[in-house]
């Protein structure tokens, strides 16, 4: 069949993945993924595959094929992948796991070309905009900026001593990052470039966004200009909309940890679509919305 314009998958802790198409509802396509269950996915930017990070394995799927197995597989961690991510070009892969470390792919030869220590388990793992610099957090609170060009650690901080750091989102044209944590508190610095490629943080709010711990955060893409949003999603069973110009909650979406993916509205805050085929409670989703991938 012809590849969706929108590409949109879930999975599930019924050890499936299943694709959607965005607008009707139906699913299309279903793969079994019985060796361990799945913590996140992520799609290529050209759409043609769709990784899936385990325990303690990660998994390329073939977007475009009705087979089952894998195009690949990355097998260096040893524990959980949390984090999984794509550099616009598609020609390497990040990842990041609780058994402490972030990790640099080959996405055609599967081959580990870089690791770099966090100390910790590492929860999430975010590409700045650069392409040049990779941002981890991981359990014991730290988040620390990792220089590719020099192979290096270029920054640390820890918003709050022993607080996870779930989740972090940069904005799109690099300017600002969010790290959200256990305590359900939002951390937001500006990003300021420093003399070569080094970003440096100047911290700009603090955010008492749920009584939860914070599942993800997610900063508005481009096409939202000149409106700019920060998501939160958390344990409360709340998703939250934030306007990043004074951090003011604009809306409060009603949400379930059951078996299904749900599609709001913006304008409304209502759902418009519910995405009902798995059996256990989803646990992710990845979703591409047709636009071009950036430039390199």
């Amino acid at each position: 069949m012809a590849q969706p314009s929108v590409i949109l998958a879930t999975a599930s802790y019924d050890h499936s993945i299943k694709f959607w198409e965005a607008k009707s509802g139906r699913c299309y396509r279903t793969l079994q993924h019985t060796e361990s269950h799945i913590n996140r996915l992520e799609i290529t930017p050209d759409k043609r595959f769709l990784a899936a990070a385990g325990n303690p394995h990660i998994r390329l799927f073939d977007i475009n094929s009705n087979s089952n197995h894998p195009v690949i597989s990355y097998d260096s961690h040893t524990s959980n992948v949390m984090a999984v991510g794509f550099h616009c070009d598609g020609n390497w892969m990040y990842s990041g796991s609780e058994d402490g470390t972030v990790r640099i792919w080959d996405l055609r030869t599967a081959t580990c070309q870089r690791e770099y220590e966090s100390r910790a388990a590492v929860n999430t793992v975010v590409l700045h905009p650069n392409q040049k610099e990779l941002i981890s957090g991981d359990q014991n609170g730290n988040i620390r900026v990792w220089d590719l060009a020099a192979n290096s650690c270029s920054c640390e901080l820890v918003p709050e001593v022993d607080t996870a750091v779930r989740s972090l989102t940069v904005m799109w044209d690099g300017s600002m990052v969010v790290a959200a944590n256990n305590r359900g508190t939002c951390y937001v610095w500006r990003l300021l470039k420093g003399t070569q490629t080094i970003t440096c943080f100047e911290p700009l709010h603090k955010l008492q966004a749920h009584d939860g711990y914070i599942l993800k955060c997610l900063l508005s893409p481009e096409f939202c200009d000149p409106n700019r949003y920060l998501a939160t999603a958390s344990s409360d069973h709340t998703v939250k909309i934030w306007n990043v110009d004074g951090f003011k909650l604009e809306k409060t979406l009603v949400a379930s940890s059951d078996t299904t993916a749900r599609l709001w509205t913006m304008s409304t805050g209502e759902a418009i679509r519910v995405y009902t085929s798995h059996h256990k409670p989803v646990v992710c989703c990845a979703l591409h919305d047709g636009a071009e991938s950036a430039p390199s």
